[in-house]
C-alpha cells in the first residue's frame, strides 16, 4: 500500500517545514548533547515518522519503498542523528516483524512501534560477526516453553532507547551456516539482559549505539519470530535489501544539505576580490557533486519503484548503497575543500557532516560486502 499522492504531498510538506523550522536549528544542541531533545522526539511521534514503513492496518502509515526513500531524502537534510531516532524502528527493527511475523506478534508489537510508544533495534552484529554475518556466536537453547540466550550483539543502534529487540540467534549448534540461525522478538528489560552506555564515536553525536549482552536471558519460545526456526538469517537478508534502499536516501538527503553548505560559502566567500563561486575549480567540485547528487536520487528511487513492483532487487540495493553512500564521502570531502582552512573548523556544519557520513559506508553492509552482493549477483546471471 502507499498513501495516495495528495495526501503523500502534504505529509512530505509537512516534514520539510519540520527539518527547516526544528531540527536544522536543534543541531547544536545534539551535537553539543550528544542527545535528541524528547520534545523533538516527541513531534516525530505526532508526524506518524515512527510509522512510515508499518502497514495501515496496525497504525503506520503504510508508505511505498519509493515514498518511504522520498520523505527519508528530506528528513536527512539535517543531522543524521534525527533520522537515526526513528531509523531501526521504520527499518531493520520493525521489516523482519513485518515480513515474517505471526499475526499475534504484530498486533503485539506492530501499533506501538508505529505510534512511537516503543522503538525497535535490530541485533545481529557481534564482536566476531559483523560482515559475516552468518557466523555470529549468541546462542538459544529451547528450555520446555523458554529459549536461553547467551551471547553479546556489538554496535546495536538504539538499544539504549528501545522497547523490543530483534535478536538473531543460533538455535542449531549442529548447523554452523545461515540455516541454523533464528531471530527473536525480545523484551531489553528481560532479566539476564544488560545494554551497555553508549558508544564514543567519530561522528553522527546524539546517536546511541551499544552492546547488548545476555547472560542465561530467558525469553518464551512465543519471541520465536515467524514461530519458526532457522528462517533468522535469511529474514535478516530480506531486510538488509530494504534497508539499503532507506540507506541510500540517507546519503542522498545529507549530500543535498552538504552541497547547500558548499554552494552558500562559496557564494559568500571572497578571495581575490571575488566571490570563490566564481572560479572555475571551484564551480567544478560543486557540479562533481550536484551530477553524483542527481545520479544516486536517480538510481536510488528507480530501485524503490521496482521493489515497490516486487521485483528482485538485490543487486540493484546493493548498487544503490555502494554509489551513494561513496558519493557522500566525496561530496562532504568536497565541501570541506570549498570551505578552505574554514572547513576544518569546528563552527561549520561542513566539519561535522565530513565526520558524519563516514559512517555510511560501514553499516548495513560495507562497501566491500556490496561489491560482493553486486559481482555475485552479475554472475549467477550470467550462468543463467
Amino acid at each position: 500500500m502507499a498513501l495516495d499522492s495528495e495526501t503523500f504531498d502534504l505529509m512530505k510538506d509537512a516534514v520539510s517545514r519540520f527539518v527547516r523550522e526544528k531540527l536544522v536549528p536543534a543541531e547544536d544542541k545534539v551535537e553539543e548533547t550528544n542527545d535528541v531533545p524528547e520534545e523533538i522526539i516527541q513531534e516525530m511521534r505526532e508526524l506518524g515518522l515512527f510509522g512510515l514503513s508499518i502497514p495501515e492496518e496496525y497504525g503506520g502509515l503504510g508508505l511505498s519503498m519509493e515514498q518511504e526513500c522520498e520523505v527519508i531524502h528530506e528528513l536527512c537534510k539535517a543531522s543524521l542523528a534525527f533520522r537515526s531516532v526513528i531509523g531501526t524502528t521504520v527499518g531493520i527493527g520493525s521489516q523482519g516483524l513485518v515480513m515474517t511475523g505471526t499475526e499475534e506478534q504484530k498486533r503485539q508489537y506492530l501499533p506501538r512501534l508505529a505510534s512511537g510508544e516503543i522503538m525497535s533495534s535490530f541485533c545481529l552484529t557481534e564482536p566476531e560477526a559483523g560482515s559475516d554475518a552468518a557466523s555470529l556466536r549468541t546462542v538459544a537453547v529451547r528450555d520446555g516453553d523458554d529459549y536461553v540466550l547467551n551471547g553479546t550483539k556489538r554496535y546495536i543502534t538504539n538499544a539504549l532507547r528501545a522497547g523490543m529487540l530483534t535478536v538473531m540467534a543460533r538455535t542449531d549448534s549442529s548447523k554452523k551456516g545461515a540455516s541454523g540461525i533464528s531471530a527473536f522478538l525480545v523484551d531489553p528489560a528481560t532479566s539476564g539482559i544488560t545494554i551497555a552506555k553508549a558508544d564514543e564515536k567519530m561522528g553522527q553525536r546524539g546517536t546511541k549505539t551499544s552492546d547488548v549482552i545476555f547472560e542465561d536471558a530467558r525469553i518464551p519460545a512465543a519471541a520465536l519470530l515467524g514461530g519458526a526456526e532457522g528462517q533468522g538469517f535469511y529474514t535478516a537478508m530480506k531486510v538488509l535489501d530494504r534497508g539499503r534502499l532507506h540507506l541510500s536516501s540517507v546519503s542522498t538527503g545529507i549530500s543535498e544539505r552538504i552541497i547547500g553548505e558548499a554552494l552558500s560559502y562559496a557564494a559568500e566567500r571572497k578571495q581575490f576580490g571575488t566571490v570563490i563561486g566564481e572560479f572555475q575549480l571551484v564551480q567544478a567540485l560543486l557540479a562533481d557533486s550536484q551530477t553524483e547528487l542527481f545520479a544516486g536520487t536517480a538510481m536510488t528511487l528507480d530501485a524503490a519503484r521496482k521493489y515497490d513492483k516486487n521485483e528482485d532487487i538485490s543487486m540493484l540495493a546493493a548498487c544503490c548503497k555502494m554509489f551513494t553512500t561513496e558519493a557522500a564521502g566525496r561530496i562532504a570531502d568536497r565541501a570541506v575543500q570549498i570551505h578552505g582552512g574554514a572547513g576544518y573548523m569546528a563552527e561549520y556544519k561542513v566539519e561535522r557532516f565530513y565526520r558524519d557520513v563516514r559512517l555510511l559506508r560501514l553499516y548495513e553492509g560495507t562497501t566491500q560486502i556490496q561489491q560482493l552482493v553486486i559481482a555475485r549477483n552479475m554472475l549467477k546471471s550470467h550462468s543463467n
